[in-house]
C-alpha cells in the first residue's frame, strides 16, 4: 500500500478528496444562496432572519475555506470556478427568494443535501482511517442537524 506524506493510504485519499470536491462545489452553493437570501429578504421578519442568514453564511465560508484546506492537505486540488461547482452541485439553486418561509425551506433542503454527502464521506474517512477528515465530518453533522433542528421548529414543522 502506497501511503501519503500524512501516513494514509494514497488512493483512499485521492477518493476522499474527490468527494470533499463534491462537498466543496455543495457548499459553495449552498453559500450562495445564503448570500441571496441575506440580501433579498423582505416582510415582518427581516430583522431578525437578515442577521440569521449573515451568521450562517459566515459559518459556510468557514467552511468552504476548511474543506478546500483538507483537499490540499490529502494531496488533491480544489475546484474553484463556478462552472465546477455549477457542474457537480444537487444542492438547489434558490433564486429570487424574498419569502421567509422559502428561504428558511431552501436552508432546509440545502442542508438535507450536504449531510447526504457528509455522511458518506464520514463513513469513507472512517474505512480510510483519516481521522482529520472524518473529524470535520462529524462536527459538520452535529452542527448543521441542530440548525435544521431550528429550521424546522420555526417553519412548525416536524424534523
Amino acid at each position: 500500500m502506497k501511503t501519503n506524506s500524512i501516513g494514509l493510504n494514497a488512493e483512499k485519499s485521492q477518493e476522499l478528496s474527490n468527494d470533499l470536491n463534491s462537498l466543496l462545489a455543495n457548499f459553495q452553493t449552498y453559500y450562495q444562496n445564503l448570500r441571496g437570501i441575506h440580501w433579498n429578504i423582505k416582510g415582518k421578519r427581516f430583522f431578525e432572519l437578515h442577521p440569521k442568514f449573515e451568521e450562517l453564511y459566515n459559518d459556510a465560508n468557514i467552511k468552504v475555506d476548511e474543506i478546500a484546506e483538507r483537499i490540499l492537505t490529502l494531496g488533491g486540488v480544489p475546484q474553484h470556478t463556478f462552472k465546477d461547482y455549477s457542474d457537480n452541485s444537487q444542492v438547489p439553486v434558490g433564486k429570487n427568494i424574498t419569502k421567509d418561509d422559502e428561504a428558511i425551506r431552501l436552508i432546509v433542503d440545502s442542508l438535507s443535501v450536504l449531510l447526504q454527502i457528509e455522511r458518506g464521506i464520514l463513513e469513507a474517512s472512517d474505512e480510510a482511517s483519516d481521522e482529520g477528515t472524518n473529524s470535520m465530518m462529524s462536527d459538520f453533522i452535529t452542527e448543521q442537524e441542530k440548525t435544521v433542528w431550528m429550521m424546522k421548529a420555526w417553519l412548525a414543522e416536524e424534523i
